[in-house]
């Protein structure tokens, strides 16, 4: 199957571009913001194909924004580029009385839209080791045909419906108020098998933790 995430089209919005949106502002494409960040590296497309396992004609399909990324190929292309999942969200203006750089008001959220799923992220400033947002995932949509993983830590809790975490060999049903965490260097994916949309607290953790004893 093409990387491009198709296999949820019959629930995936009318356009097929991935978008980042935020109150008031216009939206900017995430293949906009991508290619941005691979020239300023001075990366040619066939050194992120290299760099990422993704193939030049997709990268080019993702960058013009002709084609929906999945998940694992967005992560792909971001981990590539050492970028931090944040770095993908448009942020919009502060109000003339800013905030101290902790803070994230509920109306200037960024919001990501992969037609599949969205993300709308909650961390505030500049890019820190944790980093949190919340999932909107459509009923019968998922995370892809095929597994995440990269070094780091992940938790998370269920707000809204229900979802099934697969983390390696092990599969569990969470509903509304469980909560997880997991390696994120073990191959996972998520999917809705509700009738309604889900929303999960998602966290990242840049750097797995140290064991506790």
């Amino acid at each position: 199957m093409n990387p491009i995430a198709k296999q949820n089209s019959g629930n995936a919005p009318s356009s097929s571009r991935a978008s980042i949106t935020a109150p008031e502002t216009s939206s900017t494409r995430v293949g906009a913001i991508l290619r941005r960040y691979r020239k300023e590296s001075g990366i040619s497309l066939q050194k992120l194909a290299d760099l990422s396992g993704v193939s030049v004609g997709t990268i080019s399909q993702v960058e013009r924004d002709l084609a929906n990324p999945s998940l694992r190929v967005l992560t792909s292309i971001r981990n590539a580029l050492n970028l931090p999942a944040s770095a993908l969200f448009h942020e919009i203006a502060l109000p003339p009385e800013r905030d101290p750089s902790f803070v994230r008001r509920a109306a200037q959220r960024p919001r990501l839209e992969l037609g599949y799923i969205s993300k709308e992220l909650l961390s505030a400033g500049t890019p820190h080791s944790l980093q949190l947002m919340i999932l909107h995932i459509p009923a019968g949509n998922s995370s892809g045909d095929k597994k995440i993983r990269y070094p780091a830590e992940k938790a998370g809790l269920v707000l809204e419906g229900e979802i099934i975490l697969t983390v390696g060999d092990e599969e569990a049903r969470l509903q509304k108020g469980d909560s997880f965490v997991f390696d994120s260097s073990i191959a996972h994916g998520f999917s809705n098998p509700g009738s309604i949309e889900a929303k999960v607290l998602w966290i990242i953790g840049s750097v797995p933790a140290a064991p506790h004893f």
